[in-house]
């Protein structure tokens, strides 16, 4: 998550709370009982903020803390809310994926949680895949999708919510003439990252302002779809980062 959008520590969140702070998630440690958390929980429950337990490893991966301390027993989601609309995040005017036409969902996930890690806004996933496969690609995100939303849904009415909206749709293909680093990715910018034989179906580039290409000095002719997704939004990261 990008620095900001979580609060670390049972003292910290409740202090957060009571200046008004809209946290949307609310991650405590499983059997966690010190009276700090306690009352955490019953503000949190009194709130209406959804609280979901984890594990001790949980805690320490999602904190960043070393795997040799011990981890705070509590950690609040800013800047999220998984159960608002595509409409409603679209508003916000943050950063959104579309994955068109991705076939695996151990692709779907790692894509899932390298969105969720770079600061996304939301993923929406264009796919054939059933509920089976959508749970298995939970499970390949690290159940990243408790704190980005994701959103199931055909890429045509991504696109027209992303233009009634105001949104950028930039492409990321092989067929691009633009590097990452040369375009202007903040704001109300939409990404589209293709499926693992095809791309982005050619339907789908008609509709994008722009097309990315990420650079190559290798023998092979294109790479997994994880590389370029993972380039792009660590660029995202990266120019958000350079405008604050």
């Amino acid at each position: 998550m990008l620095p900001g959008m979580k609060i670390s520590g049972s003292e910290e969140i409740l202090a957060a709370l009571e200046r008004g702070a809209k946290f949307s998630r609310v991650l405590i440690l499983r059997g966690a009982s010190s009276g700090t958390t306690r009352s955490l929980v019953r503000l949190a429950k009194e709130s209406g903020i959804d609280i979901i337990e984890g594990s001790e490893n949980d805690l320490k991966r999602m904190s960043d803390s070393s795997f040799d301390t011990t981890p705070p027993e509590a950690l609040g989601l800013l800047g999220r809310d998984p159960s608002l609309s595509l409409d409603q995040i679209m508003e916000l005017k943050g950063s959104i994926w579309l994955i068109a036409g991705a076939q695996y969902p151990v692709n779907i996930g790692y894509a899932i949680r390298t969105i969720e890690v770079s600061g996304g806004a939301a993923v929406i996933v264009d796919s054939e895949l059933n509920s089976d496969g959508r749970k298995a690609s939970s499970r390949a995100s690290m159940k990243a999708d408790r704190f980005i939303p994701v959103k199931w849904m055909r890429w045509q009415g991504a696109i027209e919510l992303a233009r009634r909206h105001g949104y950028r749709v930039v492409g990321i293909e092989d067929s691009g003439t633009l590097e990452p680093w040369d375009v202007d990715l903040t704001g109300a910018c939409m990404m589209i990252i293709g499926g693992e034989r095809h791309g982005i179906p050619e339907q789908l580039l008609d509709h994008c302002d722009v097309v990315l290409k990420i650079p190559m000095g290798g023998f092979l002719p294109s790479y997994n779809l994880q590389a370029p997704l993972a380039v792009v939004a660590t660029e995202v990261l990266r120019q958000k980062r350079s405008n604050t």
